[in-house]
C-alpha cells in the first residue's frame, strides 16, 4: 500500500514528539522499588526515556523521530531531531538505562510492549545511512542486546499468548519484533518469534473479535493477523487467514469495520480508543496489501482503514493523554515504517 504520511503530517507529528520527548513531568512511572535508594526522579532513573508521560511511549517517540527524519530529510523539524538524538543517545546515558534493567526484580519491567519498540528504533536507526545514526545505534546496542536476551529467554517459557488489546498484546510485541529481527538479520531470534507465533497463534479459527474493550488501543484480532502476516509465508498466510476471518467478505465481525467511539479526550484510558481506530487501520492497509488487485477483500481492508482513519486522525493532538502516544500510530496507520 502506497504511504499516506506527507511531509505536511510529518512535521506536525515530530513537532508533538519534540513537545514531549524531553518532558519529565507529568510522569507515570512503571517501578519496582527495591529499597530507599531507589525513590528517585524520572530523569534519574532514565536517562533517556523519561519523557512522554511514561517509558514505552518515550521509546516510540524516538522511533517516530528516527522514522520521519529518514523519509523527510528536508523536515523543518530535522535540526531540532538531530541535536536531541545527539544529547540523548549517548552511550553514557545508554548504559544508565541498561543499569536500571539490571537491578533485581526488574526482569519484567516493559514487558512486552516497551521492548518491542525499543528493537523497532534499532530497526529504524539500522535503516539510515548517515554517520549520526550509526553513533546513535552503536550507543544503543548494550540496551538492544538485554532485551532480546530477554525475549530469548522469555519465549520458550511462555506458555499461552496474552490476547489483551492493551501493552502486554503478545501478537503486538510479536509482530514488532520480527520487523527488527529481519532489519538486523538476526536469522536464529527471526526463527524463535516465528515459531512462537505459530505455536500461539496457529491453529485459531473463526475468530468472534470480542471487541473493543474500554481502553483498547490495540485490535487482538487485526494485531494478531498482522502478527502472523509478518510470520507466514504469503501462500501459509492466505490459508490461516481466510480460516481465521472465515466472514470477512460479509463484512462481520461487525465490530472489526466500526470505529470505537471516543467519549472523553481527557481521560488516559478513554482516549486510548483512539489509538484502536489508528491501530486497527494500521492493519487493514497492511493486511489489503496482500490480497491481489480487483479482490473484493482489498477493497473492503481500505474501506475500513480509511473509516477508522478518518474516526481518529483530526484527534492526535488536543490533550496530553493522548498527545504523548498517538502520533506514533498515526505514523504506522500512515505508511510502513519500511517504506
Amino acid at each position: 500500500m502506497p504511504s499516506l504520511l506527507t511531509p505536511q503530517l510529518a512535521s506536525k507529528f515530530a513537532g508533538i514528539a519534540l513537545a514531549h520527548l524531553t518532558r519529565e513531568y507529568p510522569h507515570k512511572l512503571d517501578h519496582v522499588l527495591n529499597g530507599p535508594a531507589d525513590v528517585r526522579a524520572p530523569r534519574e532513573l532514565h536517562p533517556v526515556f523519561f519523557g512522554s508521560f511514561d517509558w514505552h511511549s518515550c521509546a516510540h517517540g524516538y522511533w517516530l523521530l528516527a522514522t520521519v527524519l529518514r523519509r523527510f530529510p528536508l523536515l523543518g523539524e530535522a535540526g531540532r531531531i538531530v541535536s536531541v538524538f545527539d544529547a540523548q543517545l549517548t552511550s553514557r546515558n545508554i548504559e544508565g538505562e541498561a543499569n536500571y534493567f539490571r537491578q533485581p526484580s526488574r526482569g519484567t519491567f516493559e514487558r512486552p510492549y516497551g521492548w518491542a519498540w525499543l528493537l523497532m528504533l534499532d530497526a529504524e536507526l539500522s535503516r539510515h545511512d548517515t554517520g549520526s545514526a550509526k553513533r546513535w545505534r552503536s550507543a544503543l546496542s548494550p540496551l538492544i542486546k538485554i532485551i532480546v536476551d530477554r525475549y530469548q529467554d522469555f519465549l520458550p517459557k511462555a506458555t499461552y499468548p496474552v490476547r489483551a488489546g492493551t501493552h502486554f498484546n503478545s501478537a503486538f510485541a510479536l509482530a514488532l519484533a520480527i520487523e527488527y529481527s529481519s532489519a538486523a538479520n538476526d536469522r536464529d531470534f527471526e526463527r524463535l518469534l516465528i515459531d512462537k507465533a505459530a505455536g500461539w497463534f496457529g491453529r485459531d479459527r473463526d475468530c468472534q473479535a470480542w471487541e473493543p474493550g474500554g481502553d483498547d488501543f490495540l485490535s487482538s484480532t487485526l494485531t494478531e493477523a498482522e502478527c502472523m502476516r509478518r510470520a507466514l509465508e504469503p501462500r501459509a498466510f492466505g490459508e490461516w487467514f481466510s480460516a481465521f476471518l472465515p466472514s470477512l467478505r460479509g463484512r462481520r465481525p461487525a465490530t472489526l469495520f466500526e470505529p470505537a467511539v471516543v467519549s472523553d479526550r481527557t481521560d488516559g484510558k478513554i482516549v486510548h480508543l483512539d489509538g484502536l481506530n489508528l491501530s486497527r487501520a494500521w492493519c487493514w492497509r497492511s493486511l489489503a496489501s496482500t490480497f491481489p488487485d480487483g479482490d473484493e477483500l482489498k477493497v473492503i481492508a481500505v474501506e475500513a482503514a480509511e473509516t477508522h482513519l478518518a474516526a481518529s486522525l483530526p484527534h492526535v493532538s488536543g490533550d496530553y493523554m493522548g498527545e504523548h502516544w498517538l502520533a506514533t500510530f498515526a505514523v504506522l496507520a500512515l505508511g510502513n515504517s519500511q517504506a
